[in-house]
């Protein structure tokens, strides 16, 4: 199957997203917008260099690849860059907010929130086929997500805000082609760090000096945000918006399981069989009858 690396792609990068909990939880103490601002500031410090460094051969192409655009698809590229950036830190500010002041559980159904937006706007916004089984699926997901909104709608609203900064972003990028995925990635976040940069003196609280955060923000920054993005990108050259978008329920099944057994938030019965619904949804849409492989072969490239 041509498009198995890029499948295992996009499920080791929502896996590790799975396990984000086990390294933001330790520095929960520090302000939610100091731990964006570092995370940011260091994304961006580490992939300018490495593209400077190791990435001279690609950064010229991509530059090359940008001019010899014709004017409407040079604009396109950068409203889609810029726009990456944006949808980037809207989603790491509202996750890392959310994770450290509400609950792991409400980052949890974000992601679970995050598949079926995705999903949706993938077949009206870029046209991607959905056929009954992905609906099926699709349904099955919203019904999961209803159940356990029941239990805590303040939750539910926060998800969606994270959920939805999320699947914009991997709508765009599924139109953000051409170019070397690790520029692009590149681009956005040095574009979030200029963003962000003006708000460090007035809203940064006192530097902190404790060794274990800065230990956390370089393993976030490398293992949590660099790799699995740039597997996620990978994973869209080939896959369409809508498969990464309900793979992506990979991610919050893990965090509520560490809820559950290790951060001890409790679980009740409607919640359980909520989350047993979602993974069916999962399984329901990524499972292909034999006689439809070639065609949504077709689709995915």
């Amino acid at each position: 199957m041509k498009e198995l690396k890029h499948y295992l792609a996009a499920i080791t990068a929502f896996t590790t997203w799975g396990f984000f909990s086990l390294v933001l939880k330790p520095i929960h103490a520090y302000p939610s917008v100091d731990i964006l601002f570092y995370r940011v500031f260091l994304c961006s410090i580490l992939m300018i260099g490495i593209s400077l460094l190791f990435k001279r051969q690609q950064l010229k192409e991509t530059v090359a690849t940008f001019k010899n655009l014709p004017s409407g698809g040079r604009k396109k590229a950068i409203w889609l860059n810029i726009g990456g950036g944006l949808l980037l830190t809207a989603n790491w500010f509202s996750f890392i907010y959310v994770m450290n002041h509400i609950s792991v559980k409400a980052t949890s159904l974000a992601y679970l929130v995050c598949p079926i937006l995705t999903t949706v706007l993938a077949h009206f916004i870029l046209h991607e086929k959905l056929n009954k089984q992905k609906w099926i699926a699709v349904l099955l997901s919203v019904t999961g997500c209803v159940m356990l909104s029941y239990s805590s709608l303040m939750d539910m609203v926060f998800s969606l805000i994270v959920g939805l900064s999320y699947a914009l972003y991997l709508i765009s990028q599924r139109e953000n082609t051409g170019f070397d995925k690790f520029i692009v990635l590149t681009f956005q976040i040095a574009f979030s760090a200029l963003i962000l940069l003006p708000f460090y003196p007035f809203y940064s609280a006192t530097l902190p000096v404790e060794l274990h955060f800065y230990v956390f923000i370089g393993i976030i920054a490398v293992a949590f945000t660099i790799i699995p993005l740039l597997l996620n990108l990978f994973a869209l050259k080939r896959i369409n918006s809508s498969t990464v978008g309900m793979l992506m329920s990979i991610n919050p099944i893990i965090a509520f399981l560490l809820a559950g057994l290790v951060f001890h938030e409790h679980m009740n019965t409607l919640q359980m069989i909520a989350y047993g619904i979602v993974f069916t949804a999962v399984l329901v849409f990524n499972l292909k009858p034999r006689s439809s492989k070639k065609e949504e072969i077709s689709v995915s490239s």
